[in-house]
């Protein structure tokens, strides 16, 4: 079913309340009439759900299948949780946010005060290279760029409850034995992914030993690994990039509010542009700060809306345009690869690697979601998590199907590889061979080529 909302659309949960506040009968799949325009874009609303601030308990479509099917492996990619800035308005204050743990402060979580103490301990952990110079937990009084915040720690621990009440109370996917073969962790080098890596893990298994975790460092945001070398791929961004740049351009509105909050911070519109301001006020909205003023006046909110506003125009267009598209195509495919190279062994009965996590980034997700065809998915919100479930029929042992879930909600058949499969299948997944196909053939034939390799260096007719 569509919905002609924008590039981000609302993925529908199948829970009795929805994020939104609409119960579970307002669930209609509708065919909008294709001649109306789709509804305006409300860039508050959509704020506030890339904020995803910690307040009821999510319901999610994670773990269901029929009684007869067994869940053999999970795979998670979440990008990391709330955040300070990466960029500074140049000539304000920068907004103070504390980033020390502070268990009686909201949002907060049952899990932590125990989740500090644990981490004050972690000696006996085993991570790669530089991971091991990074702090396991938030600690500053005042944030410092780029670091997770207490609200960050919060939406991991929730996750890893959530994930933890589903596959480990009612899957049994871990026991209380589990061991280190049993895990497969990945993160990049920045404290805010092993931080929030740390938190999911330690609200999800069933025993956190320090012994047992072995984080390994990913120095690519694309999770690209030994294969990261591909012409195309940077081919294909660089013209997205000049996409983004044509539309920034041809938006008058951005423009003059850009002139605007130029005048008021008192630097060159130019300068102000390069120092990226919506990644700033996000930090601000999300934590209910008020926005930066000067002496010349206040930025308000009609400047974010306004900002707020492009950013999802521009994420629309680069859904039509396909630049994107074929730029994610070929950064994805390393990841992707390895996940149907892991879930084919598992398939074949290997009881390694059967709960995977990579921690990762905003540029991380979108490129996946982007390739599988998830098209209506909503840009990675904070702590967003997208889930590859392995189900075992139990009545064909032989026969297995993935689930893939972002954020709870169960797209599996949004996904390219598996739309047809789902007129006329009766089971609520996918046939695995159909992902394995699509990530070692597929892939590939928008390129008029038959592997990653040759695609990589395919130049476009």
């Amino acid at each position: 079913f569509l919905f002609f909302f924008y590039l981000l659309v609302h993925l529908i949960p199948v829970n009795p309340v929805r994020e939104d506040g609409l119960n579970a009968k307002s669930r209609k799949r509708i065919m909008p009439d294709l001649l109306t325009e789709p509804p305006a874009i409300d860039p508050i609303y959509e704020a506030h759900v890339y904020c995803n601030i910690p307040t009821i308990a999510e319901r999610s479509m994670e773990g269901h299948a029929p009684h007869y099917f067994k869940l053999v492996s999970v795979q998670v990619l979440i990008r990391h949780g709330d955040r300070y800035p990466l960029y500074a308005i140049p000539k304000t204050k920068r907004p103070d946010i504390d980033c020390m743990l502070v268990p009686s402060r909201k949002p907060s979580h049952p899990q932590l005060e125990a989740f500090i103490k644990h981490m004050s301990k972690g000696s006996a952990a085993q991570l790669d290279g530089s991971l091991s110079s990074l702090p396991r937990y938030p600690s500053h009084s005042l944030c410092e760029m780029g670091e997770l915040t207490q609200t960050g720690v919060v939406q991991h621990l929730r996750n890893g409850q959530l994930l933890r009440e589903i596959y480990i109370n009612k899957h049994k996917l871990l026991l209380s034995d589990w061991t280190a073969k049993q895990l497969y962790l990945e993160t990049t080098g920045k404290s805010r992914t092993l931080q929030s890596a740390l938190a999911l893990l330690y609200s999800f298994l069933p025993d956190f030993d320090w012994k047992k975790i072995n984080v390994r460092h990913q120095w690519s945001t694309i999770f690209c690994s030994a294969s990261c070398d591909c012409p195309m791929r940077n081919h294909y961004l660089e013209e997205e990039q000049r996409r983004q740049y044509s539309l920034r351009v041809k938006n008058s509105d951005l423009e003059k509010i850009y002139v605007d909050m130029a005048k008021i911070v008192g630097i060159p519109t130019r300068q102000l542009r390069a120092s990226n301001p919506i990644d700033s006020l996000l930090c601000y909205f999300c934590h209910n700060v008020s926005f930066p003023c000067t002496k010349t006046g206040c930025i308000g909110m009609e400047h974010f809306k306004v900002i707020k506003r492009h950013q999802l125009e521009d994420e629309r267009e680069r859904q039509e345009k396909k630049l994107y598209f074929l730029y994610a195509l070929l950064a994805t495919h390393p990841l992707l690869n390895q996940t149907v190279n892991r879930l084919q062994r598992i398939a074949e009965g290997k009881k390694e690697e059967i709960f995977v996590l990579y921690s990762a980034h905003d540029v991380t997700l979108s490129p996946v979601l982007s390739a599988l065809g998830i098209t209506e998915a909503r840009f990675p919100r904070f702590a967003a998590r997208l889930v590859f479930e392995l189900w075992q029929d139990g009545k064909r042992p032989k026969e297995h199907f993935v689930r893939i879930l972002y954020n709870g909600a169960d797209v599996t058949f949004q996904t390219s590889f598996c739309k047809d499969y789902y007129k006329h299948s009766s089971k609520p997944m996918c046939p695995l061979e159909k992902f394995v196909s699509f990530v070692k053939r597929d892939m590939f034939l928008i390129f008029n080529s038959t592997s990653y390799y040759d695609a990589c260096r395919r130049r476009p007719l």
